[in-house]
């Protein structure tokens, strides 16, 4: 049963700079309204859409994986939520190469 077990750790072990590799950053959703869509743009201009599944509750937090096709891409970039009636709130620059980053959102009607 040990070595079954330790093999199991081994795989895992194996597999885990995969999912290491991964840069995760939350994003806080401090409004009293849900957060339907986020996009992500380098220059503010250009404008693309980040998945954030069915949404952001209002007072809840996500943690948020950026794609690995955004690996060779700039430090700095801005974010842009928008609240379920139409509000757009916008993030200042943020720098993707520090660790630990949150992105906060305030909307208050």
């Amino acid at each position: 049963m040990s070595r079954r077990l330790l093999a199991y750790c081994l795989a895992l072990a194996m597999f885990s700079p995969a999912i290491a590799d991964d840069y995760r950053f939350t994003v806080s959703n401090n409004s009293d309204q849900d957060i339907v869509r986020i996009e992500v743009s380098e220059d503010g201009e250009s404008w693309a859409p980040f998945d954030i599944g069915s949404g952001i509750p209002a007072e809840e937090s996500a943690v948020l994986v950026w794609d690995e096709s955004t690996d060779d891409s700039n430090c700095e970039w801005r974010f842009r939520a928008t609240f379920e009636e139409g509000y757009v709130a916008y993030s200042d620059s943020i720098d993707f190469c520090e660790e630990g980053v949150v992105i906060e959102f305030d909307f208050d009607e």
